[in-house]
């Protein structure tokens, strides 16, 4: 009988919503026929969000080790020693500094093999910067745990992918970081992403111009002519099916993406704004390109309805399904290859 999968999940910012959607995902027993679940927090944390959403039907089991986990509720490693001061709606720099060591945890756990996958809580980026001066956000920081020199930022739901070229960056200093090896880079990384991970044959990705009009020929820039257009030839020339460059809001106005298996936007906003647009509430951030799994709800913090009862647990649950269902599609797609059938050439058969 084929395994159940370890599932870790990092608790994120504890004066935020990211404790509450954690409680009311892991209400669901049925959850504990597909993975064991393991939380990277602290005990005081969920204790208190439980009893602050009156969670009837939720139980932890505390652990030191990941050898013997409960499989019936949800387990909890404890990643710092002192008691916090939770004050649900506020950015506190100690939360960011928990949150930090909530994720250090959950990601070299990860990394070493010790759970499958990783779904990571929502956190606040300045107040973990304050401890980690060149954090950049919690898909830079896993990539580069991961060992890998390069990602993507993709956004999933089950009617848009959107990928990223730029993730956390400054809209100034886009355009000078958009150059064709990256736009090429990006394509490849999310063609094979596709295939690989959501076991899509032939993808067809469309890629989205970086100025208002995709340029309008030159009018409102160049980019588009002399890097993105060009840029998209060169990687039909590799095999890649992608067209473009589109005027992103068009391309989103008239529905044209249901048209594709993903998009390409140059930018985060670009990208984030549309999906969110469309998915909010039910789509998956995803780092794709690199060796393990990470994904996360597609939400923040939430500090305005922190400990109200009032999240949607529905992100974290498809996050879940998300991560699981492409572990199970990397091995499906490593069987599928591992032995292709060498083509060989008619002449060649003809003379054996």
């Amino acid at each position: 009988m084929e395994r159940k999968l370890i599932v870790g999940i990092t608790i994120g910012d504890y004066n935020g919503i990211g404790a509450e959607v954690i409680i009311r995902t892991l209400e669901d027993e049925r959850l504990f026929r597909m993975a064991d679940f393991v939380i990277y927090g602290h005990k005081s944390v969920i204790s208190f969000y439980a009893k602050s959403i009156k969670a009837q039907h939720f139980q932890i089991n505390e652990v030191t080790t990941l050898e013997k986990l409960n499989p019936k509720i949800g387990n909890l490693i404890t990643c710092w020693d002192e008691q916090v001061n939770i004050t649900p709606g506020e950015a506190t720099s100690d939360a960011g500094a928990k949150a930090l060591i909530a994720l250090d945890r959950g990601t070299a756990d990860l990394v070493a093999g010790h759970i499958d996958v990783l779904v990571t809580g929502p956190i606040n980026k300045q107040t973990v910067n304050e401890h980690s001066a060149d954090f950049k956000g919690q898909t830079e920081y896993i990539t580069a745990k991961a060992g890998s020199d390069t990602s993507m930022m993709l956004l999933v739901s089950d009617r848009l992918r959107v990928g990223l070229v730029s993730n956390h960056l400054s809209l100034k200093d886009v355009p000078s970081k958009i150059d064709m090896p990256l736009i090429i880079a990006k394509l490849e990384l999310l063609n094979k992403t596709l295939k690989q991970d959501f076991l899509i044959d032939k993808p067809k990705i469309a890629v989205l111009g970086l100025n208002p009009h995709s340029g309008d020929n030159g009018l409102l820039g160049k980019e588009e002519k002399e890097i993105i257009a060009p840029a998209v030839i060169k990687a039909r020339d590799k095999g890649i099916v992608c067209m473009g460059p589109y005027p992103a809001d068009g391309f989103f106005g008239a529905g044209s993406y249901l048209k594709f298996d993903a998009v390409l936007a140059m930018y985060h906003d670009q990208g984030l704004i549309p999906f969110k647009t469309i998915a909010f509430g039910s789509g998956v951030n995803y780092t794709a390109g690199i060796n393990v799994i990470r994904t996360s709800p597609d939400h923040g913090t939430g500090y305005d309805i922190a400990g109200k009862d009032l999240a949607d647990p529905d992100s974290l649950r498809a996050a879940i399904y998300e991560a699981i269902d492409i572990y199970h599609h990397r091995a499906q797609y490593k069987e599928m290859t591992a032995n292709p059938i060498e083509k060989v050439r008619l002449s060649e058969d003809r003379d054996a």
